[in-house]
């Protein structure tokens, strides 16, 4: 079959197309055809080597047509979605025809939508629906901060809790996008700044932060949260860094709930995938209550230029490579 390549850590020239064989059937795992995947940040770190694992075929969502299942634990031709359970990195991922993926993190996702906004679902709407409504448990009419919402990751959290009747403050670096934002359903927008707690005129009064802008301002949204309200650190766009020298008893807000999500546990006994209503998600895009179209399509041969866009911030949204 025909495979991306990470052939070294570095730049674009990293990504590699090569012949590797067809990924064999095993007891417990699925093979997929893969129709679609998505481009996660996630990826660009595997390229270049900030990542702790990397596998040589990257991708860690997909969505396509199984082809084999020697378990029974899908149908044959049956559609599914597929993300995480060490997709790329502890065993070749999605960047190729075929991959295979333990059944335990693979869902039947049957819908007549087009491959690409099918394949824009999984990781972003698996994670951020778990964000919301098992970490944060937000409800209707609660406040909510997403820190980050420019990010296919933050669109699509804005979008489920928009849905979900939940109010929504949306951040981001750029004014320009503020008019974005607000058409998702945003009842406002902020400028990101590390000390956002101390301008924002809704401080001590927020239910819950969704916080995907990492380490760098954690304690800031931990700041600006109601007693009770909750937290949920899930994205690190301000970048990897550790926190460093953090004493709780000098800076750490009194009665407010940190929690942490991380997307590399789906599939896991506490984290079943079976949890998360994709199937619900992908009919609410076909019914058109929820808008799931990508903000980028490619095709296999431009993996290169998908890397780019989204490594210079140019995507604006999801990106899905989609196959011939």
């Amino acid at each position: 079959m025909r495979a991306i390549v990470l052939e070294k850590f570095g730049g674009l020239d990293s990504l590699v197309y090569k012949e590797i064989p067809d990924p064999r059937p095993l007891p417990g795992h699925v093979v997929i055809q893969v129709n679609a995947f998505g481009v996660n940040h996630a990826e660009l770190h595997m390229r270049r080597g900030e990542w702790a694992e990397a596998a040589p075929v990257s991708g860690i969502e997909c969505v396509g047509i199984v082809t084999s299942c020697p378990g029974g634990e899908f149908p044959v031709g049956a559609k599914v979605a597929a993300l995480m359970g060490g997709l790329g990195r502890t065993i070749n991922g999605s960047y190729a025809e075929y991959t295979r993926v333990p059944a335990s993190n693979v869902a039947l996702i049957e819908s007549d939508l087009p491959w690409e906004q099918l394949a824009a679902i999984p990781e972003s709407y698996a994670t951020a629906w778990t964000c919301l409504f098992r970490n944060l448990e937000v409800k209707k009419d609660e406040l909510l901060v997403i820190r980050g919402a420019t990010s296919s990751f933050g669109q699509a959290a804005l979008k489920l809790a928009v849905n979900a009747g939940v109010r929504v403050i949306a951040t981001t670096r750029s004014r320009e996008r503020f008019a974005l934002l607000e058409r998702l359903g945003a009842e406002r927008c902020e400028i990101e700044r590390t000390d956002l707690s101390e301008h924002i005129p809704e401080a001590k009064e927020i239910d819950a932060v969704l916080d995907l802008v990492g380490n760098s301002v954690f304690l800031d949204s931990l700041a600006m949260l109601r007693r009770g309200g909750r937290s949920c650190l899930a994205g690190w766009l301000g970048g990897l860094d550790p926190v460093r020298d953090f004493n709780p008893l000098l800076q750490m807000s009194s009665g407010v709930y940190l929690t942490f999500f991380g997307s590399f546990v789906f599939g896991s006994p506490g984290f079943p995938l079976s949890d998360v209503p994709l199937q619900q998600i992908a009919a609410e895009a076909a019914s058109g209550r929820l808008d799931v179209k990508p903000a980028r399509v490619f095709t296999f041969d431009e993996i290169r230029e998908a890397h780019r866009i989204m490594e210079a911030n140019e995507a604006k949204g999801k990106v899905v490579v989609v196959h011939p």
